[in-house]
């Protein structure tokens, strides 16, 4: 197939087109290559900067050095919980929390918009109920789970599961419904059986939505192991940030915020490698 680039006055009399063969290589290779160093340089770059200005914010002492410590006096706050032992102490029991609530919300969610996708009387049913819940801020009843449950792990699991479970039935939904109806045609042409149906077509045809939703999952969660600490805690990193907010030790606030955030990213980095994985197998059965 000869390949031309067009000009903008394709479809007049005297236009003139251009093989994509005579342009220089050298341009074709730059439209396609992306910046690869820059993009790697980008992100640490903007960070350095981000933290100059903190820290000239801190000594320029506009703000009490307690209101804005610099980098310096939160790096040593956080290397002085990390030494002792207490900052894996809390944030053991917050990633306990969240891969219990993650894991209970992601699965009651891919299962029950498995059964909304699937029947329409399932759907009209539970859709106005499930949307209700939706609308309802977690932190509005987070003290009446609490009450219901315990302040112990209990109720910070249903809170994660509660925040997470939406985006995932959302997205469960739309992958289901989203497979071509000749694919359904075929697997029933082939006489094979719902469960047959189920791992061969649905769930990999499914896979890469299911996957966006639980990569969406996997940060709320820690949102949601959060609130429950904020609420009712005696351990947890939300705990630690409710604690130097009561004491005004914001060097502690802001260590058990980065902690949160590094936590957060690296159950995102999780879901995306196994976003990679399970892609992989979908081209392979889409093959």
């Amino acid at each position: 197939m000869n390949s031309r680039v067009q000009t903008v006055d394709e479809g007049r009399p005297d236009h003139q087109t251009v093989p994509a063969s005579s342009l220089p290589s050298t341009l074709l290779v730059a439209q396609s290559r992306p910046r690869t160093r820059w993009n790697l340089l980008l992100a640490p770059t903007v960070g350095i900067i981000l933290l100059l200005i903190w820290e000239g914010v801190a000594q320029s002492g506009w703000y009490a050095s307690f209101i804005v410590p610099s980098p310096v006096r939160v790096a040593n706050r956080w290397w002085a919980l990390a030494a002792d032992g207490s900052l894996l102490r809390h944030t053991a029991v917050t990633l306990r929390e969240v891969l219990t609530g993650m894991m209970v919300g992601v699965l009651a969610a891919f299962w029950l918009g498995y059964a909304i996708a699937k029947s329409r009387t399932a759907a009209y049913a539970l859709t106005p109920y499930l949307v209700a819940l939706q609308a309802v801020p977690i932190v509005a009843i987070a003290p009446l789970l609490i009450i219901w449950f315990g302040a112990g792990i209990a109720s910070k699991v249903i809170i994660c599961a509660l925040i997470v479970f939406f985006p995932m039935l959302v997205n469960t939904v739309i992958g289901i419904r989203g497979i071509p109806p000749e694919l359904r045609d075929l697997m029933r042409s082939l006489e094979a059986n719902p469960f047959q149906t189920f791992w061969h077509l649905e769930l990999p045809a499914a896979m890469p939505v299911v996957i966006g939703g639980l990569k969406v999952s996997a940060t709320l969660s820690v949102i949601g192991a959060v609130v429950g600490e904020f609420v009712s805690a005696s351990a947890g990193l939300g705990y630690l940030v409710n604690f130097g907010r009561g004491t005004y030790d914001t060097p502690l606030v802001i260590a058990a915020v980065f902690t949160l955030t590094a936590l957060a990213m690296t159950l995102y980095g999780l879901a995306a490698w196994l976003e990679h994985i399970l892609l992989d197998w979908h081209k392979a059965i889409q093959n």
